[in-house]
């Protein structure tokens, strides 16, 4: 037995969301109405109808209800202006209330059954009265979602130091861990402005490399180590590992600029 799936971006997210097409064929770029853990949503096919075996997958998807039909873009077209008059009803009362609270987003229920405002708070924060309070405006139930500060510039969006648009807008789907050793590993300067996205935190980019940076260091010597090259026996002074070179201070040369050699061509004696 198998399913036929297919593979849905909401609004906003990166991410790859998996349905049941219940047999309906779509291709990439159609809008579909499906069915979430959070309830109903209307989303765009990223990934067209395929099969998989129904052995081989432990997952349980929801299902798709239809493609989108002229009143459910319609009704998407009505949420984004509800969205934005909540958002200034919203700002409003945080003023009022004096809450520490960075309003980010809202989005409304595609089934209205609730009404979401994401924010950002470096505290915890006691919104009990706002909910109240936006309740009684928009007689829907109301859930605040804290949120961090990466997903606040993936929402965001934003230019990187590269120039191009942050990688959480523009492809990465899951954050990974990274380190400030990575940035150590890979030569970078430590200072926070050089090393940090527009989130605060250090940049995704840092993962990508990681793994041939990591492979090269175990074969390569490190600054300080004492070395035999063929020119002589010296202490490294510097280190550059996606070009497998270093420079080397050789024994009774000091007062001379470095030598270059492959690392290949160096003996590491000590460490």
């Amino acid at each position: 037995m198998t399913t036929q799936i297919i593979g849905v971006k909401f609004d906003n997210d990166n991410k790859i969301y998996y349905f049941n097409s219940k047999g309906i064929k779509l291709r990439k770029g159609d809008l579909v109405v499906v069915e979430t853990p959070s309830g109903i949503n209307l989303g765009k096919v990223s990934i067209k109808n395929h099969t998989v075996p129904n052995d081989t997958t432990h997952l349980k998807f929801k299902n798709v209800i239809r493609k989108a039909k002229f009143r459910d873009i319609r009704k998407k077209k009505k949420d984004k202006i509800l969205q934005i008059k909540a958002a200034k009803i919203c700002n409003e009362r945080i003023k009022k209330y004096k809450l520490p609270i960075k309003l980010i987003g809202v989005k409304n229920a595609f089934d209205d059954s609730k009404l979401t405002f994401t924010f950002t708070s470096n505290k915890r924060i006691d919104f009990r009265p706002l909910v109240r309070d936006l309740a009684s405006v928009f007689r829907t139930r109301i859930e605040m979602r804290q949120i961090g500060v990466r997903d606040e510039a993936r929402l965001l969006g934003g230019l990187g130091s590269c120039g191009q648009t942050v990688c959480c807008a523009r492809f990465l789907r899951n954050f990974q861990p990274v380190s400030i050793k990575m940035a150590k590993d890979q030569g970078l300067s430590l200072k926070p402005s050089k090393i940090s996205g527009v989130c605060g935190r250090l940049m995704c980019c840092l993962k990508y490399e990681q793994n041939i940076y990591s492979k090269l260091l175990q074969t390569s010597p490190k600054i300080g180590a004492f070395v035999e090259t063929p020119n002589g026996k010296g202490v490294v002074k510097e280190l550059n590992i996606l070009a497998q070179t270093v420079k080397v201070q050789l024994d009774g040369n000091m007062e001379s600029l470095p030598s270059l050699f492959n690392i290949e061509d160096v003996k590491i004696i000590s460490e």
